[in-house]
């Protein structure tokens, strides 16, 4: 994945994006961190075709996004966001929906990769069990954990990860952090993290404020930058 002078704004005397450019391996993952509103969330919203870029190009193996139709570059992707989308049928259709053809023992073993399993087995009806509207008879970590599972389902080349574990109990987030380890091996990954645990092993951190990178590294690297400059980053992530 390369972004080649990448701007963006809603219009041009409002910049969102301010002429970034970086690359990504195969197979490499990259953590966002920044400041609210600082431009995470639009980078992956730019990559994946939600906007299109203002100025500059992102490519994916050489070629421009733009050259996709959106519905193909969307499969490309698993997306693991905070707010995970759920609909109203069975645990079982909302896991599938990563991969409509998938057999039952598929959509098992995706949940049991996810360590989702556990808790679908203690449902009254099992992977049978139906969801609400958003899925709200669920914790927010086990709607987390069955969107993890539905990405290991589609079997994605990149992934972007939202990391979210506000307002979840401290099991199920080790849960939830195991499942995305295994969901990111082998895979390009972009994480918009928020965690310590995530970006010491990412292979490139980007800072990102202002919409512009600020700096980029491994952790071990942009410690003295973040004790210095960054007066918002959460202490957690730098000790």
């Amino acid at each position: 994945v390369v972004f080649e002078n990448v701007s963006f704004g809603y219009n041009k005397d409002n910049l969102i994006i301010k002429n970034i450019s970086f690359d990504v391996k195969e197979g490499s993952t990259i953590a966002l961190v920044g400041p609210t509103g600082a431009g995470k969330t639009t980078i992956v919203n730019l990559l994946t075709r939600f906007y299109d870029v203002s100025d500059g190009r992102i490519l994916i193996d050489g070629e421009d996004i733009r050259n996709y139709s959106r519905d193909s570059l969307r499969q490309c992707f698993g997306i693991v966001l905070q707010d995970t989308y759920l609909f109203s049928g069975t645990i079982k259709e909302n896991i599938r929906y990563g991969k409509l053809d998938a057999t039952d023992e598929e959509i098992m073993n995706a949940a049991v990769m996810a360590n989702a399993d556990v808790f679908i087995r203690r449902l009254p009806k099992g992977y049978d069990t139906v969801l609400s509207e958003s899925g709200s008879n669920l914790s927010q970590g086990q709607r987390q954990l069955l969107a993890i599972a539905r990405a290991i389902l589609s079997n994605p080349s990149i992934l972007i990860l939202d990391e979210a574990t506000s307002n979840v109990d401290t099991r199920t987030e080790l849960h939830i952090q195991e499942a995305m380890i295994k969901l990111m091996e082998g895979r390009t990954s972009f994480i918009i993290a928020h965690r310590l645990s995530t970006i010491r092993h990412a292979d490139t951190i980007m800072v990102i404020d202002d919409g512009r990178i600020k700096e980029k590294g491994n952790h071990d690297c942009l410690i003295p930058f973040c004790l210095i400059k960054l007066s918002w980053l959460p202490f957690s992530f730098i000790l």
